[in-house]
């Protein structure tokens, strides 16, 4: 048995502790309010990664639009790798797709920008407003911007 299994103090051993006790039945031993902050965490990460992946997926695909001359391997890989990444969050987490509505679409495009502003050192105005892209276009493995 280990020793220490409070939620504060050992966190590694508190996730074995009530692992075991799950799996035992002992339902009423479970530290349930620390549970269920857990899940609402890792809930919250996933949203995270997925917004994450998808404003670094706009940032390139933005790149790949406006700086044509500068165009490579490495901006079409990540391009690929981060499509392929929120393909398989999709997969494993259907309801993510909620996530992805225009608003959300929207917000992160902002960011998305600011980011190829600074890192293209293109004025801000040379970039539309608006997202120019749509989701199915943004999430297809064989569209990229012109």
């Amino acid at each position: 048995m280990i020793e220490n299994t409070s939620y504060d103090t050992d966190f590694h051993a508190w996730t074995l502790h009530n692992a075991k006790l799950l799996r035992q039945g002992q339902l009423s031993d479970l530290d349930v309010e620390h549970i269920a902050e857990e899940l609402e965490s890792m809930g919250a990460s996933e949203r995270r990664e997925l917004l994450n992946r998808l404003q670094v997926l706009m940032l390139h695909l933005l790149k790949h639009q406006f700086q044509p001359e500068r165009r490579g391997k490495s901006w079409i890989l990540t391009i690929n790798h981060q499509r392929t990444a929120i393909e398989r969050l999709l997969e494993q987490s259907p309801s993510l797709t909620r996530v992805l509505s225009p608003e959300q679409l929207a917000k992160v495009y902002v960011k998305a920008a600011r980011d190829a502003v600074i890192e293209t050192d293109l004025d801000r105005h040379l970039f539309p407003i608006d997202c120019p892209y749509q989701l199915v276009q943004i999430l297809d493995d064989d569209w990229l911007p012109d």
